[in-house]
C-alpha cells in the first residue's frame, strides 16, 4: 500500500523532528486523512531495523483493526506489539523496552494512565497522532509533547478529492440552556433526559427523510434508550434500522455493520461507538443527536460520512447545534501546544439559512443549498442597538408582556426582563402564540400543551 503524497511528506518532517532532537512529537492530520497507514509506514521502517515497537489504542475494538492494516502494509508483528492502554499500564513491567511508542488519539495523552506508560518508557520516541491536539479543559498537550507538526487541512483534503464535500444542516430539535457541565462535557444524565422524548425521535426520522431520504446513515445518540427508540422509529415508517453500543455482542455488531455495508440496513443508531478510529466507508449520512462541548467529538462524528466517493456529498444533520459550539468540519483552526486563554464571547463563524436550514459561513450572503437571499450578519452596531432595545424593553411593567405577538417578542421580553426560559413557553400558551417546534418537547416535559 503506497502512501499518498501528503502522507509521505508528514512522515518525512516527522523524521526530520526526530533529526532535530524532539522525542515526543504530535502530528496533526483531520479525520479520513488516513493516520493508521502512516502510523503502519513508520512502524514498518522502525521493524524493519529490528527496533521494538508500541501501538497504544484506548478501546479494545480498534486493536483488530489496526493489526490488519500494520500486516497489510507490512509490518514485523513480532516486533511490533499493540496494545489497549488500560491493558498495557496494568502489565507494564512485563512489555519489552520499546524503541518508538505510536498512539493513537494522542489527544488523550495527558490522562494518567498514558502518561504512567510514558515515563515507564522514558528512552523511547514518542509519536502521537490526532485531528485536534488538545484536551477539554486542559488545553494544549504541552506537558507531553515538544513538537507539533500540522499535515494538510481538512479543506485542503477536499479539493484534492481525499474527503468528500457536505451538506451541513442545522435544524435544532433540543436546547441544551441549562445542562450542566462534569469533566469538560454535559453531565450525560442530563443529557438522556433531554433527549429522551418521543417528539424528538418522530421530528428526526420527518428530517431524514427530507434531508437524507435513502442514504446510508450513522445516527448518533445520548444514551441507550434514546438510541433504541431512534431505531424504532425509522422502523416504523419501513426504513431498516438497528441500534448498536459498546455491550452489543462482537459479532452482533459485525453482522449489523456488514448489512450496513451491503445496504439491507439503511440506519445503524449508537451510543459513542462509531467515534473514533473506526472505518465506516460506506456511510453517506450522519445525524447528530448528542450535544457535546468537545471538539474532538464533533469533529469526529460530523466527519464519518465525508470518506471520500466519486459524485457523493456527505451529508450532515444536526439536530442539536454542535455547530454553534465549534464550526464547521473544514474550520481554519489555529493548533499549538500552549494552553489557549479561555474565551470570553463566542465569535461569530457560522449562520443557518432560514429558508432550508443550511449552516453556512458567517460571511454567506446567499444560499448555496436553496438559493435564498441572506441578510448580512449581525454586527458590533447591531449587537449595541439590541442591547438598548432590552434596556428600554427592562423598564416597561410586568404586563407589557400582552402586547407580545410572537414567539421573538416574547423572548425579548424575557431576556429583557431576565426571566427564565420556561417563562415564555408559559406566556405562549396563555397568548396563544405558537410555539417553533423545536421546543414543543419541553411543553410534554412540563405537562403542558400549545
Amino acid at each position: 500500500m503506497k502512501l499518498r503524497p501528503y502522507q509521505e511528506e508528514l512522515v518525512r518532517k516527522i523524521k526530520l523532528s526526530m533529526v532535530r532532537g524532539h522525542r515526543h512529537i504530535v502530528a496533526v492530520l483531520g479525520c479520513g486523512g488516513g493516520k493508521s497507514v502512516i502510523q503502519a509506514a513508520i512502524a514498518k521502517s522502525a521493524t524493519d531495523k529490528g527496533n521494538r515497537v508500541l501501538f497504544l489504542v484506548h478501546r479494545r475494538e480498534l486493536c483488530d483493526q489496526i493489526e490488519r492494516t500494520f500486516t497489510t502494509m507490512g509490518v514485523n508483528m513480532a516486533l511490533c506489539q499493540i496494545g489497549m492502554v488500560q491493558t498495557v499500564t496494568r502489565r507494564i513491567a512485563k512489555i519489552p523496552e520499546p524503541a518508538v511508542i505510536l498512539q493513537d488519539e494522542a489527544h488523550h495523552a495527558l490522562s494518567r494512565t498514558y502518561r504512567r506508560i510514558y515515563d515507564a518508557f522514558c528512552g523511547a520516541y514518542l509519536l502521537g497522532f490526532t485531528a485536534t491536539p488538545q484536551r477539554m479543559n486542559e488545553g494544549g498537550l504541552g506537558d507531553v509533547f515538544d513538537d507539533l507538526i500540522e499535515s494538510v487541512s481538512t479543506e485542503w483534503l477536499i479539493q484534492n478529492h481525499y474527503l468528500s464535500p457536505y451538506e451541513y444542516y442545522g435544524v435544532t430539535l433540543a436546547d441544551t440552556k441549562g445542562l450542566h457541565t462534569r469533566h469538560g462535557d454535559y453531565v450525560k444524565e442530563e443529557l438522556a433526559e433531554l433527549m429522551e422524548q418521543h417528539v424528538i425521535y418522530g421530528d428526526t426520522v420527518k428530517n431524514w427523510k427530507r434531508y437524507a431520504d435513502g442514504k446510508q446513515t450513522i445516527v448518533y445518540c445520548a444514551s441507550i434508550a434514546a438510541s433504541k427508540e431512534t431505531a424504532a422509529a425509522f422502523r416504523s415508517i419501513g426504513v431498516q434500522a438497528v441500534h448498536l453500543d459498546g455491550a452489543t455482542p462482537k459479532r452482533e455488531r459485525e453482522r449489523a455493520v456488514q448489512a450496513f455495508r451491503d445496504g439491507t440496513i439503511r440506519v445503524i443508531c449508537n451510543v459513542d461507538l462509531f467515534g473514533e478510529g473506526f472505518d465506516v466507508p460506506d456511510c453517506e449520512a450522519v445525524v447528530l443527536l448528542r450535544p457535546t462541548k468537545s471538539l474532538t467529538l464533533h469533529i469526529q462524528q460530523s466527519m464519518r460520512s465525508m470518506r471520500f466517493k466519486p459524485g457523493k456529498t456527505a451529508i450532515i444533520l444536526d439536530h442539536v447545534g454542535n455547530y454553534l459550539r465549534h464550526g464547521l468540519p473544514d474550520d481554519k483552526r489555529e493548533w499549538t501546544l500552549k494552553t489557549k486563554k479561555r474565551k470570553t464571547k463566542n465569535e461569530i463563524r457560522v449562520r443557518t439559512c432560514p429558508n432550508c436550514y443550511a449552516v453556512l459561513r458567517a460571511t454567506a450572503t446567499k444560499c448555496p443549498q436553496c438559493g435564498a437571499e441572506l441578510k448580512q450578519a449581525q454586527t458590533e452596531q447591531d449587537q449595541k442597538v439590541k442591547d438598548m432595545l432590552l434596556q428600554k424593553i427592562s423598564r416597561q411593567p410586568y404586563d407589557s408582556y400582552h402586547k407580545c405577538q410572537t414567539w421573538d417578542q416574547l423572548e425579548l421580553f424575557r431576556k429583557a426582563k431576565k426571566y427564565k426560559f420556561a417563562w415564555s413557553l408559559h406566556k405562549a400558551v396563555e397568548l396563544q402564540i405558537p410555539i417553533p417546534s423545536k421546543y414543543m418537547y419541553m411543553l410534554y416535559r412540563m405537562g403542558m400543551r400549545a
